[in-house]
């Protein structure tokens, strides 16, 4: 290290009171150091996980077989209402800024994130923000208009209980949580970082970061509107959707949160992604300057395609066609990253970890994902497919075989670093096989049921040809992912308890965060090198083969 910079000490977070090491039950509650907070996070993630899962399982028994009553019609369309809720608003959105607040100060080189308390605040909105739409089964029922609510289904009239009020309020205070962790993410990441470190050297994760906190102050006060349009509607009789109002209008406003939502997901695991891709192929990233550009271009384009989702409410050729087109064009920039990843394993060293295994499997099932929207976008297609499983399939390749992926790639490539051990790789590899087995059992096959014509949002259909046959494979293989997922939980209960220590460097790794200790101390850093390219830590292992950018 021929020359290093200090890095000062961390400050109490609140004036007067000395930063506590004490890590029990209350400390992580009171806690603002970001690395707490973003385990908390993710421990949130997991919680609404295991219910979400629980809610899927039951409809995948009710739907295993034609005409069956395990469930009524009534609780049925709770039970869907809430699968989907939770698991896009109260899991996979907790795991991204989990792992977004827990890395980026890491990555960056500083020793906290730019407002500590607020970071803590968008925390504690968002789960409390569960809480309140779990609330609804013990206040008179669920919401059960689907996780998109649409109107008339959310009137009173329609939904007489106070499930939707609830699902608006809860939306309303976990949004608000995620557009305030979001201006901290921006706040740190550019006015933060290590002295050096040029935005064009910041790792593809924070970048990936970066652009993502922009996509959720632009997307999110939509919802958050719509939401408060909901309220007024079913408290004080206002007609903004319902009676003497627009139906439409609740979808325009929903889906312009909705679409970009999908990247909000989606984009933190592209940047997870492309971390692991270097690191096990033992090479740098092919094309840096165009994967952080279309990760822009693609935040750009989101707000150009909404309507792909209204092709069937009669907006007219004009309309359609535009849409058509600029969904077909979001296609591009996608594809881009694609080819990246794997011009970057191409001739690298390449390590079948369990995280390098999620990371192949995603460009597997994602593209599959990707090329079925692209279908959507086709008018005549989208007419036939709509509100058909087809649209399920879709939802669930770009939605768990991108995003989830991402996060479980994440959670084996750097829970060494949050923890100090190790997972059990062995074990990891009989999980990956279940999940991905169960994943497309239940999944793939949910396309040929959609191209059928199975409905979706049905809680129970008739004995037509294949239906049954069908159906019956995605709910076994619905069990098998559940199986799975339990798999996962003695995993990292193994791993916490009896994990072979890391130590701060396990996978060679190329960024700033594998310098720090395993787990790191409340101050990330003392001191760190100066940063001249991508790969500083890569630099300080091989000064002779520095690649300075």
């Amino acid at each position: 290290m021929d020359e290093a910079f200090n890095i000062p000490e961390p400050q109490s977070p609140l004036p007067g009171v000395s930063v506590s090491t004490d890590q029990g039950l209350l400390q992580w509650i009171s806690s603002v150091d970001h690395k707490q907070i973003g385990i908390m996070y993710m421990l949130v993630a997991f919680l609404f996980f295991l219910i979400g899962g629980v809610l899927a399982l039951l409809m995948r028994i009710q739907l295993a077989v034609p005409e069956n009553h395990f469930l009524s019609p009534q609780v049925y369309n709770q039970i869907f209402t809430m699968h989907g809720t939770t698991m896009i608003f109260f899991v996979l959105m907790p795991s991204v800024l989990g792992f977004s607040v827990y890395l980026t100060p890491l990555m960056i080189g500083a020793n906290e994130m730019a407002f500590p308390r607020l970071n803590a605040f968008g925390l504690w909105m968002t789960f409390f923000g569960g809480l309140l739409l779990y609330f609804s089964f013990v206040a008179g029922g669920a919401p059960n208009a689907g996780w998109f609510n649409y109107a008339p289904l959310n009137e009173k009239n329609f939904s007489e209980s106070s499930g939707i009020d609830y699902y608006a309020l809860g939306l309303f205070l976990s949004g608000v949580g995620s557009v305030a962790t979001a201006v901290n993410l921006i706040v740190t990441i550019l006015y933060y970082r290590i002295k050096g470190m040029r935005i064009k050297q910041l790792p593809l994760f924070v970048w990936m970061v970066l652009v993502n906190s922009f996509l959720i102050l632009a997307a999110i006060p939509p919802l958050n509107a719509a939401l408060s349009m909901i309220l007024l509607d079913r408290q004080l009789n206002a007609h903004f959707f319902t009676t003497g109002g627009s139906a439409l209008l609740w979808q325009h406003l929903f889906w312009l949160f909705g679409h970009p939502e999908v990247y909000i997901l989606i984009l933190p695991s592209f940047g997870i992604y492309s971390e692991v891709f270097q690191v096990y192929s033992g090479k740098r990233i092919f094309g840096y300057g165009f994967v952080a550009a279309s990760s822009v271009a693609i935040a750009l384009l989101a707000f150009g395609v909404w309507m792909h989702h209204m092709f069937a409410v009669g907006s007219g050729l004009v309309v359609n066609g535009f849409f058509s087109a600029s969904s077909m064009l979001i296609g591009i920039p996608t594809g881009v990253k694609i080819f990246n990843w794997l011009a970057t394993m191409y001739g690298g060293t390449i390590r079948f970890t369990v995280s390098m295994l999620f990371a192949i499997a995603f460009l597997i099932e994602f593209t599959i994902g990707g090329l079925t929207g692209i279908a959507f976008s086709i008018v005549p297609i989208d007419w036939q497919l709509t509100d058909t499983y087809y649209v399920v399939a879709h939802l669930h390749f770009v939605l768990i075989g991108g995003s989830f992926f991402g996060i479980l790639s994440g959670l084996f490539y750097w829970f060494p670093k949050m923890t100090g051990r190790m997972l059990n790789e062995k074990a990891g590899k009989w999980f990956f096989w279940l999940f991905v087995i169960g994943f497309n059992g239940t999944f793939f096959i949910q396309h040929i049921l959609g191209i059928l014509g199975m409905p979706r949002r049905v809680y129970t259909y008739p004995d037509l040809p294949w239906y049954g046959v069908y159906n019956f494979i995605s709910s076994v293989s619905a069990f098998i992912m559940g199986i799975a997922g339990l798999l996962l939980v003695i995993i990292v209960y193994h791993g916490l308890k009896y994990g072979k220590k890391a130590g701060n460097d396990p996978w060679n790794g190329f960024t700033l965060e594998w310098m720090a200790a395993s787990p790191p101390a409340l101050k990330n850093f003392d001191s760190l090198p100066v940063v001249r390219s991508r790969r500083p830590l890569w630099d300080l292992k091989h000064p002779e083969n520095r690649d300075d950018e």
